[in-house]
């Protein structure tokens, strides 16, 4: 086995992944749901190469996430470059790459994208009024939804394709009437829209969707079902939806494998258990403790006692848990193997480069030469 801390990927389980998610919107919608994969929940070779033959298109954040598309085999018209903060010659870059979709959420960046990827498609963020998520965006992302309506007409007027508007209700949301609040203000801007003259063919409705980790999260049927059903309710019939699942697709495909590297008694008593991975090596999603992974040890099944959980550098922020109520074996001891689920999404691809020396955290796909 390779040294730790490394994760290893499951790609049937995406798959399984991606085939259920398909079947709960179109079971929902006979106007079509298009999935559009976040890359960078995620963005190893093995997977993207596998949702490419399963139909789906891709969301890019970035050259790096295009030129690894592309050079995969992926079309370039599957690709949307969703970062709605880009330098015009990215824009540029991807335009001559073949990329035709582009995201924005500023007039700015709307008129980069007129000058370097003229007749593109443009998809306008605004920000939703939907109830935050577990790891919300805050107001870094979105207009004003009557000022995406104002944008949207102006991308017309510049000579771009009005693909239509987009929001976002925030990674692991678990709330599906946040999509409803979103859909609803969408069916207002195409409403408007279609009294100009422009004809909205789909809503992109983010993405956001969550998996269960500690706490248990709506599965994917009751989300397509208040995605449906609002449609229904504020869209024309025609209009398709957009999803850009990044988590529901990846998160429970992956599962961390780490060594305890020393416990400690506090002054105050409370025991902490220091792991060979933390904040900078994958365990990002950690901050804030708005993520509680569960873990599997070897010794599970003896006597347990609460646990504050960091990593291995120097660093005094490098602190999984010590809110969140976690129990571990009172036994755990240096050199004890730990297991953390459902980490598909957002650790290899949050890990710094080399922080205090330690590396990246690496990938292992299950099933592939590279394991």
């Amino acid at each position: 086995m390779p040294e730790s801390p490394y994760l290893v990927i499951y790609p049937e389980r995406v798959r399984a992944n991606y085939r259920t998610l398909a079947a709960a919107v179109s079971a929902q919608r006979e106007q079509g749901t298009r999935i559009r994969y976040a890359v960078k929940a995620a963005p190893v070779d093995e997977l993207l190469s596998l949702l490419d033959a399963e139909g789906a298109e891709f969301d890019v954040a970035s050259v790096g996430e295009i030129d690894q598309c592309v050079r995969l085999g992926i079309a370039a018209d599957k690709l949307c470059y969703g970062n709605p903060i880009k330098k015009a010659a990215h824009i540029a870059y991807a335009h001559a790459a073949g990329v035709r979709r582009f995201a924005f959420d500023t007039e700015d960046d709307l008129e980069r994208i007129a000058e370097h990827a003229p007749g593109a498609e443009v998809e306008c963020r605004f920000l939703s009024s939907a109830p935050e998520s577990r790891t919300p965006f805050g107001t870094k992302f979105g207009c004003a939804p009557g000022e995406a309506l104002r944008l949207l007409v102006r991308a017309r007027d510049l000579g771009l394709r009005v693909g239509g508007p987009y929001f976002h209700v925030g990674s692991q949301q678990l709330d599906p009437a946040a999509w409803r609040i979103g859909i609803e203000q969408a069916g207002e801007i195409v409403k408007a829209l279609a009294d100009k003259d422009i004809h909205v063919a789909a809503v992109n409705i983010g993405g956001g969707l969550p998996i269960s980790y500690a706490e248990s999260a709506p599965e994917p049927g009751a989300i397509a079902a208040a995605a449906a059903q609002a449609a229904a309710e504020f869209l024309p019939a025609s209009v398709e939806l957009i999803v850009e699942p990044g988590r529901a697709l990846v998160g429970n495909a992956g599962t961390i494998h780490a060594e305890v590297v020393g416990v400690r008694f506090a002054p105050d008593g409370r025991r902490w258990v220091y792991l060979d991975i933390g904040r900078y090596n994958g365990m990002a999603e950690t901050e804030n403790e708005y993520i509680a992974y569960r873990f599997v040890t070897d010794r599970d099944g003896d006597p347990v006692g609460e646990a504050v959980v960091a990593g291995p550098t120097c660093d005094g922020d490098d602190v999984l848990y010590q809110r969140t109520k976690v129990l571990l074996p009172t036994t755990l001891r240096a050199g004890d193997q730990i297991q953390i689920l459902d980490t598909g999404a957002y650790t290899a691809s949050y890990s710094s480069v080399s922080f205090n020396g330690f590396p990246p955290l690496t990938v292992h796909v299950s099933g592939a030469e590279r394991e």
